[in-house]
């Protein structure tokens, strides 16, 4: 996992490693955690290397989404693969996160230069 700061100061892309498993799930949990309570406020979680998520993987989503919530912040997810694209889409997830095929879209949004619509799937 690698974090990236933008821009703005509380804006960073997390990108995730090839496999978000139960196993690592703990540890990654804790690094986003602790990104948002070091005052990273808006977030691109960056799936494009992703090749597998199991539920484990997804619950990570959510408390990111959660905690970000309670801190008036956002996140996006960027590219997810096909196969985390349909897990994403079975589990109805697509509904509540804005999803961006564009990595330069997705960073205008989360900049908050502009109030584009997402691309969503």
């Amino acid at each position: 996992m690698t974090f990236s700061q933008l821009a703005q100061n509380n804006a960073c892309k997390i990108t995730l490693p090839t496999e978000v498993v139960m196993t690592q799930t703990p540890t990654l949990r804790a690094a986003i955690l602790q990104q948002i309570n070091a005052g990273m406020s808006q977030l691109i979680i960056d799936l494009s290397q992703v090749e597998y998520i199991d539920s484990s993987g997804l619950s990570v989503l959510i408390s990111a989404l959660k905690r970000i919530e309670q801190i008036d912040g956002d996140i996006v997810l960027l590219s997810p693969t096909a196969g985390v694209r349909s897990l994403i889409e079975l589990t109805r997830l697509h509904q509540i996160f804005a999803i961006y095929e564009d990595e330069n879209a997705a960073i205008e949004y989360i900049c908050n230069e502009s109030n584009v619509e997402p691309a969503m799937l």
